[in-house]
């Protein structure tokens, strides 16, 4: 793996959709590393369990373009002790729409704060996938509606096998 410029992608990827996938892509073609870093807690509770969301998403990024480029782990605690640790200056987040920003702003300043060198580059996903996100993806699976444009195939399986009756 390339000792350049690297990346953290982290999230709760619960579960990884195209919109998520569209902006690994992007990362990876500006990137010479990029880390999924998977949330291992935090305040949601996950539908998938960490290790099946690693799974799901290694599957998934294997079927990439760039697969030696992008490495999968979880992390837990502060983003920029874990990005400190790995040696990584640099964290993707992607954008969708106006109120996402101000929320990624106010966290992309308080991780400057806590770590003066750390930098939040902002993606946007192709506008097919503005509307997307995992919240979204499980409330639909909720109901039983048709996943099939929002989800890879490895994780649309998994996502109706949890919702199935």
């Amino acid at each position: 793996m390339s000792k350049g410029r690297k990346v953290i992608y982290p999230g709760t990827f619960d579960p990884i959709t195209n919109g998520h996938l569209d902006i690994l892509r992007r990362a990876a073609t500006l990137f010479d590393e990029v880390t999924v870093a998977v949330v291992a807690g935090g305040a949601k509770t996950p539908i998938f369990a960490l290790p099946e969301r690693i799974e799901l998403i290694t599957k998934v990024v294997n079927t990439l373009k760039f697969p030696a480029k992008i490495k999968v782990e979880a992390f837990t605690g502060l983003l920029t002790t874990y990005a400190r640790k790995k040696g990584v200056k640099t964290v993707i987040r992607g954008l969708r729409a106006l109120s996402d920003f101000e929320y990624e702003f106010q966290m992309a300043l308080m991780n400057r704060h806590l770590q003066r060198d750390f930098e939040t580059v902002f993606l946007m996903p192709d506008e097919k996938y503005v509307y997307l996100s995992s919240s979204m993806v499980r409330e639909v699976a909720r109901l039983h509606g048709d996943l099939g444009t929002f989800l890879p195939k490895a994780v649309l399986s998994a996502v109706e096998a949890k919702f199935r009756r």
